[in-house]
């Protein structure tokens, strides 16, 4: 089965002194507002095509490790994922830096770095950002 989900997005104005809003549009979970300051100087309140970008891949990321994890033998109780999407106005989208933290009871450290690292590149997110450096902090709690 394959599965196709969807985002719209308006733009009003210039690049500079326009905004618009993203939409989520195959859940409806949510419109948020962007603009260009915030994305190029960051912000509290506007999302980012990266933050969206961040949010995918720690998301997908958590599924892909949880399911290497329970093919290990040793599924988590909890897994949690922080992705940092950096973004260089003139440049573009630079980079993305997983830092997990995971419960995984009777895993060694080392041997949840391998699956991390294997989680990450098998990641279907990581894939697509194929273009882009990503790092992996991994921690056991």
């Amino acid at each position: 089965m394959t599965v196709t989900s969807e985002a719209k997005s308006t733009w009003r104005g210039s690049l500079f002194d326009g905004a618009g809003e993203v939409s989520l549009a195959s859940s409806g979970a949510g419109t948020f507002a962007v603009n260009w300051k915030a994305r190029s100087e960051g912000s509290t309140s506007v999302t980012t095509p990266e933050e969206l970008i961040a949010a995918a891949h720690a998301s997908c990321f958590n599924m892909a490790l949880s399911n290497a994890l329970a093919d290990n033998g040793t599924p988590p109780e909890q897994v949690d994922t922080t992705a940092s999407v950096t973004f260089k106005p003139g440049t573009g989208i630079t980079g993305s830096h997983l830092n997990v933290n995971a419960v995984v009871p009777g895993l060694s450290a080392e041997d949840f770095e391998r699956i991390a690292q294997d989680a990450k590149a098998g990641c279907p997110v990581s894939q697509a950002l194929a273009g882009i450096e990503i790092t992996l902090e991994a921690t056991l709690a």
